[in-house]
């Protein structure tokens, strides 16, 4: 048992652990910036951190712009890594459709990709040839510059081919350059694979700093370096800029635990005349406080403050182009759309309010006679949202109307459509078929989501705490705003539309439309569109007032899809079989159709074909056999018979 040496005891000395303690992590943190201070300079742009020990581009980035002086053309890039397979199944095909968009050449056209090789680039073949990559490359690249470089392309091909010689293999990239904003910028997307087609790894450092660095030696060469004028108006212009500028940055890295000091005799007196400025204005900002005539103390969270007022300023200068000269109070929304009155217009602008991510934004001209900026949650397709189409933007966690009148119109927890219908009509209202209908369509969104019951065709089983239950579904569905599309033909075009139009709605419910911006348009057109269902017999001219037919949405959407269908037929050769409420069709979804009255699926039985209001959940299950049930102007989806799952 002595010689077994599973039993010795082995010390291994090792150096001492950090324990990170928040209190050492500080004391480190104030001892740099007070020799930041002083204008020390580490050896090491390491210094604080661990050298990176993975991926490509290492010694790179530690080479890179050891040639660049403070003169240096200075360029932002910011970057994102995606994992495919954690992104959503068309997460790839959506970037490259948005940075293609509509809309960001220098004359307002739609954009054109590119490669290394060609000037229009085949996106469906880069696509395809990453698809098994485990990841995807995105980049942002502006120049401070970029209005004075003639040749954009030339400009990045040139750093990507700098790129190939850092990362020491060939790149698969497409780009598309956009001059929609004040500074020129070039989209770019790399798939994940080297030449070898193994997984391209990118060392962090180079990353974060060495392709920016790359950058800026190229523009360097291009442009020259930055005149001692130049980089003095720069600065200049930053002064009374309300948003996070290098000389706010400058100012936070000199300011210590009593703020920033600037007294003494610095050599650069003519950057530090501008720093005070800088202070004065942030003074007038409330975001600094002046101690005596040298020493300010800063406003915590200062950054974060001016980051927000710079998304602001762009919100409004994106609002500004949008509108085109036309005069509107300008409104621009938090993200998260918490406790905002919904907003309905039509959609004036629309792009990618953070390009990165692409999230996007809608300027929306309301019918309220005011603009509104939204941010759209995350996923939203733009592609789905047409221009001048009309959208409603509601909050969520907010009380609906027509939940309310489930509540009212519901006898000992029962809601019926006949009693509810009845109810309408002794109330002399104007299309009671058409509200009922919207009721119906909530109370089957409800039930899918079990928090109401369908005892019968007509019938719901309502629950006491309606309303609760109700907010709390539709807070859990998403953040931020619910954007829905309610027409995606513009007013003009809905004036002698065949078919249901948003206009009509408004005609029927007379909802509330201000007298000046658009909604002045909305009024005049839904003027228009009295006369024209006057010319179709479906309204009659009493002075000012118009009185319309009852049931007219019915009417209109039943007469649309009675054309269209005669249409499909002759072209090809089967029967159109209309539906009539509550009956069901069955077939195989052959394809959807965007009509005036909405949007409807085709169901094909190879003899014949019902059109039936179309739900976005169906498009999964595009060529498969469906059985649908129509409730008015909505519909009942059964996705298979097996299990008997409907929606």
């Amino acid at each position: 048992m002595a010689g077994n040496n599973e039993d010795r005891f082995h010390i291994e000395p090792a150096p001492p652990r950090s324990r990170g303690s928040p209190r050492a992590q500080r004391f480190v943190s104030q001892v740099l910036k007070q020799v930041s201070k002083t204008g020390a300079k580490s050896a090491s742009k390491t210094l604080g951190r661990p050298a990176n020990t993975f991926g490509r581009g290492r010694v790179a980035s530690t080479m890179a712009g050891q040639r660049l002086g403070p003169n240096a053309r200075r360029v932002v890039i910011k970057s994102r890594f995606v994992v495919l397979r954690r992104a959503s199944p068309n997460s790839a095909a959506l970037h490259l459709r948005y940075i293609e968009r509509d809309g960001v050449t220098r004359d307002g056209q739609k954009g054109q990709a590119y490669g290394a090789d060609t000037d229009v680039a085949d996106l469906k073949a880069f696509q395809e040839r990453g698809q098994g990559d485990r990841h995807q490359f995105r980049f942002i690249v502006s120049l401070e510059d970029g209005l004075e470089l003639e040749d954009l392309k030339g400009f990045t091909r040139h750093l990507m081919r700098r790129m190939e010689i850092d990362l020491e293999t060939r790149l698969d990239w497409v780009a598309v350059d956009h001059w929609d904003t004040d500074n020129p910028h070039t989209h770019i997307v790399m798939n994940g694979r080297t030449a070898s087609k193994e997984d391209l790894v990118i060392a962090p450092d180079y990353m974060a700093h060495g392709m920016r660095l790359r950058a800026s030696e190229i523009a360097t060469e291009w442009l020259g370096p930055r005149t001692e004028t130049e980089m003095q108006q720069s600065l200049v212009r930053e002064v009374d800029h309300q948003r996070l500028t290098s000389l706010d940055r400058a100012i936070i890295r000199q300011a210590g635990l009593d703020g920033i000091n600037l007294t003494g005799n610095p050599p650069n007196r003519q950057r530090q005349n501008i720093l005070r400025a800088r202070l004065q204005r942030l003074e007038g900002m409330g975001l600094a406080e002046r101690v005596d005539a040298n020493r300010w103390t800063l406003q915590p969270g200062m950054a974060v403050t001016l980051n927000a007022m710079g998304e602001r300023e762009d919100a409004l200068n994106t609002m500004r182009r949008a509108l085109k000269g036309q005069q509107r109070e300008l409104v621009v929304h938090d993200a998260d759309g918490a406790n905002a009155a919904p907003v309905l217009g039509r959609i004036a602008g629309k792009g990618l309010a953070d390009e990165l991510k692409d999230r996007g934004y809608l300027v929306v001209d309301g019918i309220d006679g005011r603009a509104h900026y939204l941010k759209l949650p995350a996923g939203a397709d733009l592609a789905e949202l047409p221009m001048h189409a009309i959208v409603e933007a509601r909050p969520l966690g907010q009380e609906k109307p027509v939940d309310r009148n489930i509540v009212a119109v519901s006898k000992d927890g029962i809601y019926r459509t006949l009693s509810h219908l009845a109810e309408l009509g002794q109330a002399g209202g104007r299309d009671p078929q058409a509200a009922v209908e919207t009721h119906v369509r909530r109370l089957e969104a409800l039930r899918r989501a079990g928090v109401v019951e369908r005892l019968a065709d007509g019938v719901w089983k309502i629950p006491v705490d309606l309303m609760q239950r109700t907010q709390q579904h539709d807070a859990q569905k998403t953040t931020g705003r619910v954007i829905e599309l309610r027409s995606h033909l513009p007013i003009e075009q809905q004036v002698r539309a065949i078919g249901a139009t948003w206009l009509d709605g408004n005609l029927v419910v007379d909802g509330g439309v201000a007298s000046q911006g658009f909604g002045a348009q909305v009024r005049d057109a839904m003027q228009l569109r009295g006369d024209f269902l006057a010319e179709q017999g479906l309204a009659e001219r009493q002075g000012q007032r118009i009185v319309l037919s009852r049931n007219l949405l019915t009417t209109l959407r039943d007469r649309e899809l009675t054309a269209v269908g005669k249409a499909l037929q002759d072209k090809s050769g089967h029967i159109y079989r209309p539906l009539q409420d509550g009956q069901q069709a069955s077939g195989v979804y052959s394809r959807s159709i965007q009509l005036t009255s909405g949007r409807f699926a085709m169901l094909d039985d190879g003899m014949g074909f019902s059109l039936v209001p179309w739900r976005r959940v169906i498009e999964q299950r595009l060529g498969q056999q469906l059985i649908a049930v129509v409730r008015g102007s909505s519909a009942t989806w059964n996705l298979g018979r097996q299990r008997g799952i409907s929606i």
